[in-house]
């Protein structure tokens, strides 16, 4: 194994098994200060990773549903310590080493969206955090992609953010190493091992104008406008390094079941 790859493991793991233990032996008293409590945590482990996140645009401070194409397990690592939120996760990492229990011990909202009341509850915890006024992260596109175009964005939280009034923030990613997507069916050990042999990870993050939300406007709608603006973002970002993306379809309107219509 490269003296990086040993470095990056050993680094990481540490800092994660010190943030885990100091969560728990003093948990943070509310969702604001659990969403900087993991910003905190997630950035001495982004620094162990030696990965460098580079911030474009005006850094939300205040309440809002923060919503991001999403390309790999690394974009909280990248996204939380420059922007403390409360991220929304899949179901399957609850049950990963460490990272698991950390994020579970914080608050980390977990999505099993095969299941229709799971998808349900999530959206009222999703409206709970907002209504505390504690800042909300959604890759709204449900799975990671190679980071070369927006995928559709499922409507749930947008419901949510309508319904409250809170301020949608498009946020594009967007890695120098277009390694870094994990998609495919990717294995995560393999995949992970590859990255921690990067002597260095670079990642942009480039933040968009608030879009406010519209008094009857539907979900739908509010989550095409988020997406058309992240997949903006995401073209200038690609056109400063000689890319370009392309926009996919649009998801069918109805993504959700009756029952969790009113998230």
């Amino acid at each position: 194994m490269r003296w990086d790859s040993v470095r990056h493991v050993g680094k990481g793991l540490f800092n994660a098994l010190a943030e885990l233990g100091a969560v728990r032996m003093a948990p943070p008293r509310d969702s604001r200060a659990a969403a900087h409590r993991l910003a905190g945590a997630l950035g001495a482990v982004a620094r162990a990773h030696d990965l460098v996140s580079t911030v474009i645009g005006d850094v939300p401070r205040g309440c809002a549903l923060v919503v991001a194409n999403h390309v790999s397990y690394l974009d909280p690592l990248a996204i939380l310590p420059a922007c403390p939120a409360i991220p929304v996760a899949k179901g399957e990492v609850a049950g990963w080493p460490i990272v698991g229990a950390l994020g579970s011990a914080v608050g980390v909202v977990y999505v099993t969206r095969d299941d229709p009341m799971a998808r349900v509850a999530t959206l009222r915890r999703i409206e709970a955090l907002l209504a505390e006024g504690t800042p909300v992260l959604n890759f709204a596109e449900g799975t990671t992609t190679h980071g070369r175009t927006v995928a559709p964005f499922w409507r749930g939280a947008f419901g949510v953010a309508a319904r409250l009034g809170v301020p949608v923030v498009p946020l594009a990613l967007h890695y120098r190493d277009p390694a870094m997507a994990w998609t495919g069916g990717a294995t995560f050990f393999p995949h992970y091992f590859d990255t921690v042999a990067k002597p260095r990870i670079d990642v942009t993050l480039r933040f968009g104008t608030a879009i406010p939300t519209r008094t009857g406007e539907a979900p739908e709608a509010l989550a095409a406008r988020a997406r058309n603006a992240v997949a903006a973002l995401l073209e200038r970002t690609r056109l400063d390094a000689g890319l370009r993306p392309r926009l996919p379809p649009a998801r069918p309107l109805t993504v959700l079941p009756p029952a969790a219509r009113a998230g």
